[in-house]
């Protein structure tokens, strides 16, 4: 963890509330990827850069070595912004409009295909071309179920029985069908899950020729509770590898291997820095501590009763106090904690709330008028600002009105 002076000269230089970023965790993590899957060669990691979208990450972990899954144009462009070639870089669009399957193409992107209608609708355009297919394999994990996308209540990939059907519009169009995909959920702790999964990919691969590489997707998971344990990532790369080795052998084939981790490489890397500005107590004797940001910053609490971690940096061996953490938003489920046990906190103090990395800024929003915070990298004692805070007019930028001066923005 970053030491307490860090987080200090932080906040005292650029405020509260802001995310702060470990590199030395990220590249940690990335390296743990490439030891536990590299035994397998070729193999490819692709940062499902959803999880975190700041340009600065992205172009660090090109320096890693891993390339992009990108979900929207939008990251797209960032991709290839920060310098990341066409070919390292796959497009999972789900729902797509016609619009964004020609923005990918014209810039080369190969296109990861979720349904057969999306498929029917590319083939007729683009005869001829390659195409990865998105496979639903009935297998569903994760942390809560808006999260989990795979199995019969998932919106994602083409049912894995639909095998005769993905082949009968890629044999009418002349599709090169060049890789296979699929992803079963986020923040998946059991090995066993990932496992089922990939038996049913490597199955239904077996019905296709002239495959390139098989994507098992991300979803891999890491701790947040105190009471859950890490990922065996070392003996679920080993088992991947060798089951994956074995359908090769079989395949008369040696495929690409790709994983598609988001969360694992910046969730333990990122914490939210806030300052306490209120405490009030209710009759029942329910203390509330209120801080300087909300769920329009870190939605996971709010949105999937998600449990992060939250240290009181100011006041580390005080007497511990269970206390309600609450945000400033005019909303009654802008809550980061409920009765939770922490260090008595004053008025003043800096919190910081752990696992911040992933699905933080990039689900940021404006709600309650309020701008999205800054954000800092901190590698060795170095901090470095990589995104500015937003002001009051960010909020109207863009917008049609009659007076766009505003005081104090």
């Amino acid at each position: 963890m970053i030491e307490t002076s860090v987080f200090e000269r932080v906040a005292g230089k650029f405020g509260t509330p802001i995310f702060i970023y470990d590199e030395e965790k990220i590249r940690s993590q990335a390296g743990r990827l490439w030891m536990s899957f590299g035994r397998y060669q070729p193999v490819k990691i692709l940062y499902a850069v959803k999880a975190n979208s700041n340009p600065y990450l992205l172009k660090f972990l090109k320096g890693e070595g891993i390339w992009v899954d990108a979900v929207s144009p939008g990251e797209i462009a960032l991709a290839l912004k920060v310098g990341f070639s066409s070919k390292n870089i796959l497009f999972t669009g789900n729902n797509i409009t016609d619009e964004e399957m020609v923005f990918a193409m014209e810039r080369e992107i190969l296109l990861n295909i979720d349904s057969l209608s999306r498929l029917e609708k590319f083939g007729k355009k683009y005869r001829g071309a390659e195409v990865c297919v998105r496979i639903n394999p009935d297998v569903g994990a994760g942390h809560h179920d808006h999260c989990i996308t795979g199995g019969p209540k998932s919106k994602f990939g083409i049912w894995y029985s639909e095998v005769d059907k993905i082949k009968e519009i890629a044999g009418r169009y002349d599709l090169k069908i060049i890789g296979l995909h699929q992803h079963i959920g986020s923040q998946i702790l059991d090995p066993d899950k990932f496992l089922m999964a990939m038996n049913v990919l490597l199955r239904v691969a077996k019905n296709f020729q002239g495959l390139e590489f098989l994507d098992f997707g991300g979803g891999l998971g890491v701790p947040y509770k105190p009471e859950e344990k890490p990922l065996d990532l070392i003996e679920l790369g080993k088992k991947f590898c060798e089951r994956f080795s074995e359908f090769c052998r079989k395949y008369g084939k040696r495929l690409t291997l790709i994983i598609e981790p988001g969360r694992y490489l910046v969730a333990e890397a990122g914490y939210l820095l806030t300052r306490v500005n209120t405490i009030k107590k209710n009759p029942d004797g329910r203390e509330f501590v209120g801080v300087d940001s909300g769920f329009n910053h870190l939605i996971r609490p709010a949105m999937y009763g998600s449990y992060h971690q939250i240290v009181n940096l100011s006041n580390p061996y005080g007497k511990k106090e269970k206390v309600d953490i609450v945000g400033n938003l005019c909303e009654s489920g802008d809550k980061f904690a409920e009765q939770r046990e922490i260090n008595q906190v004053r008025e003043g103090d800096l919190l910081v709330i752990k696992n911040a990395g992933a699905y933080g800024f990039c689900m940021a929003s404006w709600y309650n008028s309020r701008p999205r915070p800054a954000e800092v990298l901190v590698r060795s004692d170095r901090i470095e600002l990589i995104r500015q805070r937003e002001t009051i007019r960010d909020l109207i930028r863009g917008t049609k009105i009659t007076n766009p001066k505003i005081k104090g923005g």
